[in-house]
């Protein structure tokens, strides 16, 4: 019995940590676009940075953009054939968030939902986590 319990403390761990890594999950849909853009500027071998950054009305902002290497202090992802950047200072933000892309009649873009978001503004481009 003892036996057993150590190795399901060990899956647990292992469980936990694989949850830990995976800061932001890009769908499909985000990584598609993510490509085309990058083919758009002519490069194919960019990361996309997600990150946080302070401002707005509720306090943080979301931000994303190409780089061609990663920081020092960076967490690099693989999700869907792109790679993905996230600081040190967003990891904490953006745990567990989604990052997906909206087609609709109002309008198209990247959208992110995440589930540490306490508050967010009414125009929905800032956010905080109290």
């Amino acid at each position: 019995m003892e036996k057993l319990n150590r190795v399901d403390n060990l899956l647990y761990y292992i469980m936990e940590s694989a949850q830990q890594t995976k800061v932001v999950d890009v769908t499909l849909k985000a990584a598609e676009k993510v490509i085309e853009f990058m083919k758009q500027e002519g490069k194919d071998n960019l990361y996309l940075r997600v990150y946080v950054t302070g401002g707005g009305c509720s306090g943080l902002s979301y931000g994303m953009g190409f780089e061609e290497n990663p920081d020092e202090d960076d967490m690099v992802l693989e999700q869907n054939g792109v790679k993905i950047l996230v600081d040190n200072y967003s990891q904490k933000y953006l745990k567990g968030a989604n990052v997906d892309y909206i087609e609709s009649l109002m309008g198209s873009g990247f959208k992110i939902s995440n589930p540490n978001v306490t508050k967010s503004c009414s125009c929905g481009h800032s956010f905080s986590t109290e």
